[in-house]
């Protein structure tokens, strides 16, 4: 394959990190970020390999069982016509375009063609509303906006910018569809630099207002050799990710992880989530390796696993904490081991559990290569054994981002020398890190400090229990006591009994000071990108002058609250 010096850099580091899969001490000690000064990963890597492989760059699955292919070099050629019917849109270097788009073919030819034109892109869901909408174009500075014509009329009170229409014809927009007579052939007109912006991400807003994440062209094209290696990608895996568009993780591994290994993306497109319709496609299909969030993995363990024909070698997990339930579960019935991870829109993946090395259950495993973490002390900076998850930013890491944009968030480097993530973890003897929870998730009981995570890996053992999440309910006496908001597994009610069930369970587990006093059943707040809203419900704990019509005590039942 014919390469750039600054894309042969970079396959010489992704070659290190294949070799040593199975070794990653070794991959670890030897791995290096590529220098690189000017490199656009478009046009310098991916239409490098569309040169030399008609290999399936992308599949899209639909329910039906139909299918969109192709390879990477018709990815290369329809990214190229993209990209002049773009420039001829007035997109140009250093332009901000706003795309919202489903898992559809013109999401991943927009993205190459974007890059292709040194533009920077900013990924939205299309669960996003008017207001929110306004918010990222007005922050991010958004001159042209790549949506589907269903999308459209959320634009309808925002200006400033010019809207391109995938889809039906939408009055004011030009028509995507016009790409379709540009030129196959396409020729920069500049240099690409490594440090130019190529992401504005906003994250998931889970405790605050969604901070506006800067990556550039290196950060997260090159960053997520660290994600190839957590996940295990090999050149012609199908590499299947349970993410939606416009979150940080579908680039992490529905475009770039994937692409850097020269394997497939795999897309499975559903109006309605079904577990048991994504576990026939995953063997319909012939997915190897296969990424989704803890919430899906939960959903996954309620159907009898065993009984689907799936040809997964590696089996990942991130967005948040994996619950040792989960692992054990899978490897009953697949013989294989889901695999936690992580990182952050701020970041590519940090620690995880590479392929081949012994897990610690309920470890998020050790620092991946091109990454230094330590743990440092909130109240005095000390680096020790727990503390919260920081990353030595001198020298910087290639995948950390430049910082947050409009003054958002805490400088890139502090004074400290390090990226603060605001997770708390502990560290072993062998250097294995558990998570413990967002630094504003953990609170204290009788003085005692408790890890939501833990008591919530607890409550999911119950049959009952699909997912849980744990906050502090004011108390006079112990300050506060651990109460759990549950939503139930299908076939089960929210009753006394179930109640009962499930905090005798925990009685039964856990020691008396980490103990769930109280329990209330209900649908978990979350973000649009699926992460469970823990400060809702402690604003609501705080807020509460009575007891919730579906809420339950422990001294409800006498023979439990001794």
């Amino acid at each position: 394959m014919e390469l750039t010096a600054a894309a042969a850099r970079f396959r010489e580091a992704r070659d290190l990190l294949l070799e040593h899969r199975s070794d990653p001490l070794t991959a670890r000690r030897r791995f290096s970020w590529p220098e690189l000064d000017e490199f656009n990963w478009a046009l310098e890597w991916f239409d490098a390999v569309g040169r030399e492989s008609d290999r399936p760059a992308l599949r899209i699955v639909a329910e039906d069982g139909s299918e969109t292919q192709r390879s990477y070099a018709e990815m290369t050629a329809a990214s190229n016509r993209v990209a002049n019917f773009l420039r001829a849109e007035g997109v140009g270097r250093g332009d901000v375009l706003l795309l919202m788009l489903g898992n559809e073919l013109e999401l991943w030819e927009t993205i190459l063609a974007a890059m292709k034109l040194g533009a920077t892109l900013v990924p939205t869901s299309t669960l996003c509303t008017p207001t929110d909408l306004a918010d990222r174009v007005a922050r991010g500075g958004a001159t042209h906006v790549v949506a589907g014509a269903a999308s459209a009329e959320k634009f309808a009170d925002i200006g400033g910018f010019k809207g391109i229409a995938v889809g039906d014809e939408v009055a004011g927009w030009a028509p995507y569809g016009g790409a379709a007579a540009a030129a196959s052939e396409f020729a920069p007109d500049g240099v690409t630099h490594a440090g130019d912006p190529l992401l504005y991400y906003f994250t998931s807003g889970t405790t605050a207002k969604p901070k506006l994440v800067e990556h550039t062209y290196a950060s997260y094209p090159v960053g997520h050799l660290s994600t190839l290696y957590w996940v295990g990608l090999r050149p012609g895996d199908a590499h299947l990710n349970v993410s939606s568009p416009g979150w940080a993780k579908h680039a992490w591994s529905s475009v770039f992880a994937p692409w850097n290994a020269e394997a497939t993306v795999v897309v499975f497109n559903y109006a309605r989530f079904e577990a048991r319709r994504l576990l026939e496609a995953l063997g319909r299909v012939g997915v190897s390796t296969f990424c989704a969030p803890p919430t899906v993995w939960r959903m996954l363990i309620q159907e009898e696993l065993a009984a689907f024909p799936v040809q997964v070698r590696e089996a990942v997990s991130a967005g948040e904490p994996l619950n040792p339930e989960v692992i054990e579960a899978v490897a009953r019935a697949w013989g294989i081991t889901v695999r936690d991870g992580f990182g952050q829109t701020e970041t590519t993946a940090v620690i995880g559990n590479p392929p081949g090395v012994a897990l610690q259950l309920g470890s998020m495993g050790r620092p991946l290569p091109g990454y230094d973490v330590v743990l440092l002390d909130p109240a005095d900076g000390r680096e020790g054994d727990e503390g919260e998850i920081c990353i030595t930013a001198e020298p910087r890491p290639l995948g950390l981002m430049v910082g947050y944009r409009d003054g958002e968030g805490a400088p890139l480097v502090p004074a400290d020398r390090f990226h603060h993530t605001g997770d708390v973890a502990r560290r072993d003897a062998e250097g294995y890190i558990t998570y413990i929870g967002r630094a504003d998730d953990v609170f204290k009981a009788s003085d005692y400090r408790i890890s939501p995570f833990e008591l919530e890996s607890v409550l999911i053992e119950h049959e009952a229990v699909a997912e849980a999440a744990v906050v502090p309910a004011p108390d006079p006496v112990r300050l506060a006591l651990p109460k759990a908001y549950v939503t139930l597994a299908a076939g089960h009610e929210p009753s006394a009994e179930t109640a009962r069930s499930i905090l005798a369970h925990c009685r039964a587990v856990l020691p008396p000071y980490k103990r769930v006093r109280r329990l209330e059943f209900a649908e978990l707040p979350k973000t649009i990108s699926g992460k469970i809203r823990r400060v809702e419900l402690r604003e609501a704990e705080r807020a509460r002058s009575a007891r919730g019509a579906a809420e339950f005590y422990e001294e409800d039942f006498p023979d439990l609250a001794h």
